[in-house]
């Protein structure tokens, strides 16, 4: 079974029900324990109240469930935060004109000051995305740049505290 895909059929009603929207969704193994992690979103930000209301709501259909996660497993569901993940085309979308911090799977050298460097940690503007070619560009302060998002190991917004 997909559970993501599941959890995603099961959550919905209960978020548009409340006005808020389904960020994102990831079931995952962090210490030995499964979690399956529900990030939700609203105009203005979630709060630990709208947390914990779609947690119990979303805890009591999934209780019901047969046929879901069935070895033990931690259901959370959060706020994705200022310095959220991009995963999804709407996430780059909406994300165009500000500030990312990505990381790239393998190291891209590039020259700077007459120096070649290499690195592949970049933080820039996100500029534009292209769903056609799964594509993103990154603004630096003098050339845009344009990555492979099967390039981008990580990418989130960032807040310069």
């Amino acid at each position: 079974m997909d559970y993501v895909h599941r959890t995603e059929e099961l959550v919905v009603p209960i978020l548009e029900k409340k006005g808020f929207e389904l960020y994102d969704i990831e079931l995952l193994k962090e210490g030995g324990t499964q979690i399956l992690r529900v990030y939700i979103d609203k105009e203005g930000g979630i709060t630990s109240d709208d947390t914990a209301d779609v947690c119990r709501e979303l805890s009591d259909l999934v209780d019901k469930e047969k046929d879901f996660i069935r070895e033990a497993y931690t259901l959370e569901v959060s706020s994705p935060g200022l310095t959220r993940a991009l995963t999804k085309p709407e996430h780059f979308l909406k994300s165009i004109g500000k500030d990312v911090d990505f990381k790239l799977f393998s190291p891209i050298t590039y020259e700077e000051n007459g120096k070649k460097l290499s690195a592949k940690e970049f933080v820039g503007v996100l500029k534009k995305y292209d769903e056609a070619t799964d594509t993103i560009t990154i603004g630096f302060d003098d050339k845009d740049s344009e990555f492979k998002r099967k390039d981008i190991s990580s990418i989130h917004l960032w807040i310069d505290f």
